[in-house]
């Protein structure tokens, strides 16, 4: 593969998500059609979804709408926000014995009370369509996967389409979730990049992240990524995806930012990242916009893995 040259300065190349998802979506509906025929049914995904909260509830619709839309049969069990962890972990295993459901996914985060890495544990392997099972994790960081985490592999997958090397360079990770930032880690590793896991307690993070090449931000800070975290020319992917009705308490960056005071103004709220946009859209090579970078590939993924969660099975592998 011949790498793109680095790019810097003011003229920062968007990482486009939407439209390779597209691309991937119609990829995985050609699939879907052929595994239909050899399954004598379409591949099954169920969605746990515990409590009503909006972004949670935007997603869950999201995945639903693009898995029926490729052929998937999805549905979504909603479980009230009170509802004990128990009935959470009956519902899973209901979905854990159903032979018509080949992916299964609890929606995060979950409310207070609840157990994640419990709620992971229960999830049948070989249905988990987000990767977080122990079981998976271990393959993962062993090199040979059977489900990767949806976001992690979209980054990865966003990094090859635009032919931007990783093997040999230095990438720091900032965030270092079960869902984001420990498995995109692991997966540069395997890609033999040199990689730096960051969080709350490293010092002097502005000048870590740097020293990056490739920085992945998934830190759920609204802006809190600006130029002086970013090395001249280095791919930024941001993960962060934070919703504001209003700019009080925001950083400085977002808070001078007329073209986010203009969507608020017109639409009441706002979708921004964890970096700004418009910082280091001036300092970076490539940067994922958000909406429209992350987001769509981690849908694609989930349908693909929903794919290869039924292939599974149906072959009777691991």
């Amino acid at each position: 593969m011949t790498e793109r040259p680095r790019r810097g300065g003011d003229s920062a190349q968007i990482l486009d998500g939407t439209g390779l998802a597209r691309s991937l979506r119609e990829d995985v509906r050609r699939e879907i059609a052929d595994l239909a025929g050899r399954m004598r049914r379409p591949p099954g995904l169920r969605v746990i979804l515990v409590g009503e909260n909006p972004a949670s509830e935007s997603y869950v619709s999201g995945k639903t709408k693009a898995a029926r839309e490729s052929g998937i049969e999805a549905e979504t069990i909603q479980l009230a926000a009170g509802s004990a962890p128990q009935k959470l972990l009956a519902e899973i295993e209901r979905g854990n014995q159903d032979d018509a459901v080949d992916g299964l996914l609890v929606q995060l985060p979950l409310p207070p009370g609840h157990d994640p890495r419990g709620v992971f544990d229960a999830l049948n392997p070989l249905k988990d369509v987000d990767g977080l099972h122990p079981e998976n994790i271990g393959l993962l960081h062993q090199g040979r996967p059977r489900c990767v985490p949806c976001t992690p592999a979209g980054i990865l997958a966003l990094l090859d389409a635009n032919r931007i090397p990783i093997a040999g360079r230095r990438a720091v990770v900032l965030g270092r979730s079960e869902i984001v930032g420990k498995p995109v880690a692991a997966l540069l590793t395997a890609r033999d990049a040199t990689v730096t896991l960051c969080h709350s307690k490293t010092p002097d993070l502005p000048g870590v992240c740097a020293q990056a090449e490739l920085l992945i931000v998934a830190i759920g800070r609204p802006g809190f990524v600006t130029g002086d975290f970013v090395k001249k020319g280095a791919a930024v992917v941001d993960v962060g995806i934070n919703r504001l009705e209003s700019l009080e308490g925001a950083p400085e960056g977002l808070r001078s930012s007329a073209r986010i005071h203009q969507t608020i103004a017109k639409k009441g709220r706002v979708l921004v990242g964890d970096v700004d946009f418009d910082d280091v859209s001036h300092v970076a090579g490539w940067i994922t916009p958000v909406p429209g970078g992350i987001g769509p590939l981690t849908v694609a993924m989930l349908l693909g893995n929903t794919i290869r969660a039924a292939r599974l099975r149906m072959d009777g592998t691991s």
